[in-house]
């Protein structure tokens, strides 16, 4: 399949402009800067203090839950297989013990976010998963009626007993991890379900009537072709969820799956599979708001909604694992992917009587707030808001990052909106892991870099 003219690497490109074509696959900056930046601050910031002068209007509640059926081949995320009840029960315990702790600090501001992720939260037995939300009503304040209220879910959790607990408590969205419905596929990602199961969790999904439901999908997996690509992309539009998030594999050298098992494929395939999904998924109706999420036009009725901005902080994460954002610290637990340091971890959080600090996280100075500011919005089909960045900062975007002009030379990026927005053009989108890597600080680098990870 060829690429149109407007998708490929411009045939003049300038020496300096090669580095940005290098890969278009090279990490997913799904938060800035990666936890693999943080380290022990000394000493312990006071969540009182942390918290008192935040300038977000509304807050985002967060819980995390570190337990999987079992740990898929790409993961390095922050999960220990353990489907042990009482395991789950303990935790449970400690998140509500941090939560009597947070909401006298926290909850002078409504939340217009709830989501609760892991791992898998529906891995719980109905009663914890529904005390999740008893904790974040009648503690941490949640008003259900102005928060969208989000939670992941895996197709060999769905039951009829959990979703009616989602139910009843007004979710707005569920997000179902299949990733593919070829039964080889999973098989090779070490994901034991079978391509029936996962049709049949998203039927039963379906009859509950969430507002918004999400399907999980991966490209580049080992073996996947064009047409079993196009098999799951056409199989997840045909369920009609209101949104379909295409993940590219990625391997590390701590994921089960490695990295050399993949190059031994040969032709690395994941761009033209992610051209291929663009045209699908856009011709079944679905609008792109970043390399990952496509949705439908869908209107919510049922809730007043309060508005949130991807660029504001004011994230409290309870929970082993969970980051919480102000504006100027990121904090969260210590971070580990093997499952003795994550077990490990968990431990100690379950052990933990006292949450009223911080004490492992990162300080951002102005210049990675902006860095921070750029990334959120620029790797979105929102775009950057040149007004809102100088109203912020007090300071001009184009002046303070050279990378900017960069982007709209190679044809990464256009202003819009008569010069008031910067946009990523389809390249540029396509090449979104390629520019946010490219924008982290080189002390942000150093920082990951320098990270010993257990």
């Amino acid at each position: 399949m060829s690429m149109p003219t407007s998708l490929t690497r411009p045939a003049d490109l300038p020496e300096w402009g090669k580095r940005w074509f290098a890969s278009p696959y090279r990490s997913y900056l799904y938060s800035y800067p990666h936890k693999t930046a943080y380290r022990p601050l000394t000493p312990a910031l006071p969540l009182e203090e942390l918290w008192k002068d935040e300038a977000a209007d509304y807050y985002f509640l967060y819980m995390h839950i570190p337990f999987c059926g079992v740990r898929c081949g790409f993961c390095n995320l922050f999960t220990l297989p353990d489907r042990r009840t009482h395991v789950h029960e303990q935790y449970v315990d400690a998140l509500e013990r941090q939560a009597l702790q947070w909401a006298p600090i926290i909850t002078g501001k409504p939340f217009s976010r709830f989501a609760i992720g892991g791992g898998t939260p529906t891995l719980l037995e109905a009663s914890q998963l529904n005390r999740l939300f008893t904790i974040a009503e009648d503690i941490m304040g949640l008003n259900t009626s102005q928060a969208s209220i989000s939670v992941e879910t895996s197709p060999d959790t769905v039951s009829e007993e959990r979703l009616q607990i989602l139910k009843d408590r007004r979710t707005d969205r569920v997000s179902i991890g299949v990733q593919s419905f070829i039964d080889e596929e999973a098989s090779a990602i070490y994901r034991p379900q079978k391509p029936k199961l996962a049709e049949q969790a998203i039927t039963m999904l379906q009859a509950f009537d969430f507002p918004l439901l999400n399907i999980d999908l991966i490209y580049g997996l080992p073996g996947q072709t064009t047409d079993s690509w196009i098999y799951s992309l056409e199989k997840a539009i045909s369920f009609s969820p209101g949104e379909i998030f295409i993940y590219p594999l990625y391997t590390r050298e701590h994921t089960i799956l490695k990295p050399d098992q993949i190059q031994r494929q040969g032709t690395d395939a994941r761009l033209e599979l992610y051209h291929i999904a663009c045209d699908r998924l856009k011709a079944a109706g679905y609008k792109q708001f970043s390399m990952r999420r496509f949705a439908k036009e869908i209107t919510f009725t049922h809730k007043n909604i309060l508005p949130f901005s991807c660029q504001e902080e004011g994230m409290a994460g309870l929970g082993c694992g969970a980051r919480s954002y102000t504006r100027e610290v990121h904090y969260a637990s210590r971070y580990g992917v093997s499952a003795a340091a994550t077990r490990s971890i968990i431990a100690d959080y379950v052990a933990t009587e006292n949450f009223q600090s911080a004490n492992y996280g990162f300080k951002l100075n102005v210049a990675e707030q902006k860095r921070r500011f750029v990334l959120k919005a620029l790797l979105h089909a929102e775009g950057l808001s040149l007004a809102s960045y100088s109203e912020r900062f007090g300071s001009e975007a184009l002046a303070d990052h050279s990378e900017l002009a960069e982007l709209i030379q190679l044809g990464f990026a256009q202003m819009m909106d008569a010069g008031q927005t910067l946009r990523l053009t389809e390249l540029g989108m396509a090449y979104s892991d390629a520019i946010g890597d490219e924008f982290i600080s080189g002390d942000i680098r150093e920082l990951m870099e320098g990270y010993e990870l257990s």
